[in-house]
């Protein structure tokens, strides 16, 4: 059956489709839509025909049984709503509308639906018309959405009524499923929850159909608008669903014949003994279990080893008050972090080059086998937000977790099970190695979110920078202090980009504030509201810092097709009966790179810093200077100083008030959020007509960091930067000094040199456009060779003893740049 996979290091993906009632498919796609299909062959040999058939034939027989199943849950309700009226009724008028909420209607759509279809594929051609049939479909979803929101409670209710009445409880553990025509079974029993759940099932196996449909459709076919159409609703809706719902989807039983389902299951990191471990984590209906991957010879089926489990019963999150200060934890420097994803990137830019020029294979493996080593030291030592597990016992578990989305995620699942009566109890060896050894049929989440993974033809995600807008948010019950963060997935995991200011004392927060994300192969937008804590008693031991609430959370897949457009898109992520509105556009890198000079030369963005400083008769521009002092006065505490995104009105606003000569400027510095001030000097460098370290010398900035003689290296870089006009070096060495002061807080603000260097690094070299041409990569390669080495160049300055003006000028050394 497919799945919606919920793994946490990954966007929601569409699992392969496996068989009917439980396939183990290993091949994923992703839920955006599909690349034009390459038809031309199949249109002369008619194999695009044939597969449409095959795919839909199928799809008939799993919409048979899936009809079969919605009619299983409607003939109870029958006879059930004929005793509510009655002296002795088995489930009150209401209690059986809540549980049955909507299974007619959906009957009703899909006996339609298949009715309409049966006839078109039994007389296959080319002529036949399909799509308007799917494209009603999806268009129905609204029904769907009201069964999904009232599902829950449908669950719920359907448990408590089968705890109070024994005789609604032998119906709902034995619902009698017509097999199909061609079946040898006439029937087989199902239980009243697994059915509830299949409706949810059903959008997702459409949702796959519409996506091989659209593989084998030619796009000048009729159907193809139309069957792009319903995969779009399809994929809004599934999206806008995955964070509503409770999937039941496996179970294994006990020996004492007691159904356990698994609910959710990833892969997690592992703090053992001071050492990080990868672990897979299962979430089953009364316990938490972790396990390994056995190390099994080749060919031999793989099995899990389970390291511990909890009984759910046992399990406890204890209140800050009671937490032990957690272990030391060595968090890996941010530097080698970066210098991996550079690695990780060369290596895919080395792998597609393999694959163009047809490489031999062995040494395609090789290549693969190392970059999958790479990522796998990324996955393990890139988390550092920790999530604790403890026994009643007194035993402790402690994760690393790389967003706090996940966090929330798998604390949400474990507390909703725990609401129910549950029973401690102990596994015996061989309960336990039974329950163990299911494990890996059990899995939803197969492979690591690693690019070596991939399938050839996923989608690699979107490179460049993606604008979000965070207008509103409406639904709280309460007045509180509000703020949202934003998340993207890059390398495998998630990473916290962006953080709203926090508006006060409100049930309808109107944040309006602008942010540009920097995506690396990313596919994934999340979204998480908070209520804002300001008790400084409230610190959390594990990370000392102070727990805000998170109320709310969602996520969107960003859709290339939607997003790369000039205009904004606006969407709206609903959680918990919260609702905020947003927008997006997206840049894509090449056009983000573009330096165009201002046509107004009376300002400073888009102007040449010799023009600028001649006319403020000053060696280091104003801007600089400005933004330097306040980021200095007030913002080198900051974490993530420089990295965190500035709210993009804040630094237009700023950006006109420098460029107009604006009086107020200082006073807007002094009020204006410090995030906002780093982006606008960035902005100011980002936005000069050619590079603070110019076109001319870049090539030999590019050659003298390649250098490897040590003394050759030292007396080229010093005398490039001699060559510098005076105004761009004086600049340059004052920000050099700046930055250096900003990294002596590293403990604090979590910036080192090598994370300044990448921030600033392309910035600062990055050649204008009319320069660069022939050396920009492409767009998907975020981490190319040039920006390796822009990187490069900036660090070296700045890890290099106090440079000095006066003193680069009297120690002039007479040697060409040329390298």
């Amino acid at each position: 059956m497919p799945y919606i996979d919920e793994s946490p290091t990954m966007s929601p993906q569409l699992s392969a489709r496996g068989q009917e009632g439980g396939g183990d498919g290993n091949s994923s796609i992703s839920p955006s839509a599909p690349d034009e299909p390459d038809v031309a062959g199949e249109r002369d040999s008619g194999k695009s025909l044939e597969m449409r058939k095959l795919v839909l034939s199928d799809f008939l027989a799993s919409e048979e049984i899936y009809i079969n199943q919605l009619e299983a849950l409607l003939l109870p309700m029958k006879p059930l709503k004929a005793t509510a009226t009655t002296s002795q009724p088995v489930l009150t008028t209401q209690q059986i509308e809540t549980i049955f909420y909507k299974i007619q209607d959906l009957y009703e759509i899909h006996k339609e639906f298949y009715d309409s279809l049966y006839p078109k594929v039994q007389n296959w051609d080319s002529s036949v018309i399909l799509g308007h049939l799917f494209q009603k479909l999806a268009s129905q979803l609204g029904v769907y959405k009201a069964f999904v929101d009232n599902y829950k409670i449908a669950l719920e209710t359907a448990e408590k009524c089968s705890q109070s009445n024994n005789q609604f409880q032998k119906i709902s553990e034995e619902l009698k499923v017509k097999g199909p025509k061609d079946s040898k079974e006439s029937h087989t029993s199902v239980t009243m929850e697994a059915l509830l759940y299949k409706p949810i099932d059903r959008v997702t196996r459409s949702t796959l159909v519409l996506h091989d449909l659209l593989k084998h459709t030619p796009s000048d076919h009729p159907d193809y608008p139309l069957l792009q159409d319903a995969l779009r609703i399809s994929q809004n809706f599934l999206s806008s669903i995955n964070e509503d719902i409770d999937p039941r989807r496996t179970a294994v039983t006990t020996p004492k014949g007691e159904t356990r389902q698994m609910v959710k299951d990833g892969f997690l990191v592992e703090m053992a003994e001071g050492t990080r471990k990868l672990r897979h984590v299962f979430l089953f209906t009364d316990m938490l279990l972790c396990a390994k991957l056995k190390k099994t010879a080749v060919g031999k089926h793989q099995q899990y080893d389970c390291k511990w489990y909890v009984p759910l019963a046992e399990l406890v999150f204890p209140s800050l008050e009671e937490l032990d200060p957690c272990p030391h934890v060595h968090a890996m420097p941010d530097h080698d972090l970066e210098d991996m994803k550079m690695k990780i990137s060369s290596m895919k830019s080395e792998v597609q080059k393999e694959k163009a020029n047809k490489g031999q294979s062995r040494a395609m493996e090789r290549l693969k086998k190392k970059m999958f080593d790479n990522e796998f030291w990324l996955l393990l030592n890139s988390p550092s937000i920790p999530f604790r597990i403890h026994h009643r016992n007194g035993k402790s578990y402690l994760f690393l977790l790389s967003s706090d989305y996940e966090r929330a995620e798998w604390r949400e699942a474990i507390q909703k099970l725990q609401k129910k009566d549950l029973q401690t109890f102990v596994l015996s060896s061989v309960e336990l190695q039974v329950l163990t050894g299911s494990c890996f049929k059990l899995r939803t989440v197969h492979n690591l979110p690693v690019t070596s993974n991939k399938d050839d033809d996923e989608p690699p995600g979107m490179y460049g920078f993606l604008h979000v807008i965070v207008h509103s948010a409406k639904g709280f019950k309460q007045s509180a202090n509000l703020y949202c963060t934003l998340e993207v997935d890059s390398f495998g995991y998630f990473v916290s980009k962006a953080k709203t200011r926090v508006f006060r004392d409100t049930t309808e927060p109107q944040w309006n504030e602008e942010f540009e994300i920097e995506l690396e192969g990313s596919q994934c937008l999340r979204i998480l509201c908070y209520e804002k804590c300001y008790d400084k008693t409230k610190l959390n031991k594990d990370d000392n810092e102070i727990v805000d609430r998170i109320v709310g959370k969602g996520q969107v897949q960003l859709d290339p097709q939607t997003v790369q457009t000039k205009n904004w898109h606006m969407d709206v992520i609903e959680m918990n009966g919260i609702k905020v509105e947003f927008s997006m556009k997206f840049t894509s890198r090449d056009m983000s790179l573009k330096r165009t000079p201002s046509k107004k030369q009376t300002g400073v963005f888009g102007v040449k810093i010799s023009v600028v400083t001649k006319r403020e008769r000053s060696k280091v521009p104003y801007i600089v200077r400005q933004c330097v002092e306040e980021v200095e006065k007030r913002g080198i505490d900051e974490v993530g100083i420089y990295r965190i995104s500035g709210v993009a009105t804040d630094i237009q606003a700023l950006k006109a008030a420098f460029d107009s000569n604006n009086k107020d400027t200082l006073v807007m510095l002094s009020d204006m959020d410090i995030n906002a001030i780093a982006g606008t000097l960035k902005l100011y460098f980002r936005e000069l007509p050619e590079p603070l370290l110019t076109d001319r010398l870049y090539p030999a900035f590019m050659q003298g960091i390649a250098l490897s003689d040590p003394s050759a290296k030292e007396n080229c870089m010093m005398h490039l930067l001699r060559s510098l006009p005076d105004p761009n070096l004086i600049t340059f060495l004052f920000l050099l000094e700046h930055l250096k002061r900003v990294a002596e807080k590293e403990p604090i603000n979590k910036m080192s040199l090598h994370n300044l260097a990448t921030v600033f690094g392309p910035t600062l070299l990055r050649p204008s456009e009319v320069e660069s041409k022939g050396n920009l990569s492409l767009a998907s390669d975020i981490w190319s060779h040039d920006v390796m080495a822009q990187v490069q160049v900036l660090l070296y300055y700045l890890q290099h003893s106090p440079i000095t003006f006066a003193e680069l000028k009297r120690n002039t050394l007479y040697f060409s740049t040329d390298v």
